[in-house]
């Protein structure tokens, strides 16, 4: 059965130079379970291949049920050299809970 991320979390992101920071923070630790079998680098990478990122680093935080998704470069410049609608990537939190993965369980 496919799910929307939005259904097991929330989100928060910003910018740091060029690069995107994206925070997956679980609604349980169940759902945590599954955001960190099923969400991974290459999956992310992938789903914002039209922002062209040059790599995408996941970090696990456990004791906070999250990830936390790096987006090198896709700023293109960063936040004041950036041509992009969105220079600070704030609205891809928002756009990564719109991924659907498959939730086997």
């Amino acid at each position: 059965m496919k799910k929307k991320l939005i259904e097991l979390a929330y989100a928060r992101s910003g910018d740091k130079g060029s690069n995107v920071n994206i925070g997956l923070i679980a609604r349980s630790g169940k759902d945590y379970d599954l955001l960190e079998k099923l969400v991974t680098s290459e999956k992310v990478h992938r789903y914002f291949s039209a922002l062209s990122p040059l790599e995408t680093v996941r970090y696990e935080l456990p004791n906070l049920h999250a990830l936390n998704f790096v987006l090198k470069g896709v700023l293109q410049g960063g936040g004041s050299l950036s041509l992009r609608s969105d220079a600070q990537g704030k609205a891809l939190g928002q756009a990564l809970l719109e991924m659907e993965i498959d939730d086997e369980h």
